[in-house]
């Protein structure tokens, strides 16, 4: 069943770029952005985070957390962060993802002509008490925070 604008976000605990490990419920009371990506450092990921990157003071000052998540180790998040000065945490969910898979974020992929499981590229927002305040499943990686943003009213 997928999920919907109102649900609860399924809880989680990932570790991110530095081994820690980050747990949504930790996160309650604060607003949260969730954007699973297919891999770090490819143009379309980078475009996306860089556009995360380039509006991060209006997510910072609107008290919105930032989390990516890929399948990437950590060794290759802190490369990823430290190139492109990401200012947010990036979160291992390594496969088969379950995570993702909780999110309806996982599956499988069609690309020139090849069958393969990977990472949608989707995005969650979760608002202060949890649940599920909008969900982008038709991404454009390049503009994916600036339409937040708008939907937000904080643009």
């Amino acid at each position: 069943m997928a999920l919907e604008i109102g649900d609860q976000a399924p809880n989680f605990s990932l570790p991110n770029q530095d081994g820690t490990s980050v747990q949504l419920s930790d996160l309650k009371g604060q607003r949260v952005v969730l954007y699973f990506y297919p891999k770090d450092d490819t143009p379309g990921c980078t475009k996306e985070a860089c556009n995360f990157r380039d509006r991060w003071e209006r997510f910072s000052d609107a008290g919105i957390n930032v989390l990516g998540i890929s399948k990437d180790n950590a060794t290759s998040h802190t490369k990823f962060i430290t190139k492109h000065e990401l200012p947010f945490t990036l979160l291992t969910d390594p496969e088969p993802c379950p995570v993702a898979s909780s999110y309806d974020s996982y599956g499988l992929k069609k690309f020139m002509g090849r069958e393969y499981m990977g990472m949608m590229r989707h995005t969650f927002v979760i608002d202060a008490e949890g649940k599920i305040e909008r969900i982008y499943l038709k991404v454009k990686a390049a503009t994916m925070a600036d339409t937040i943003l708008s939907d937000l009213g904080l643009s």
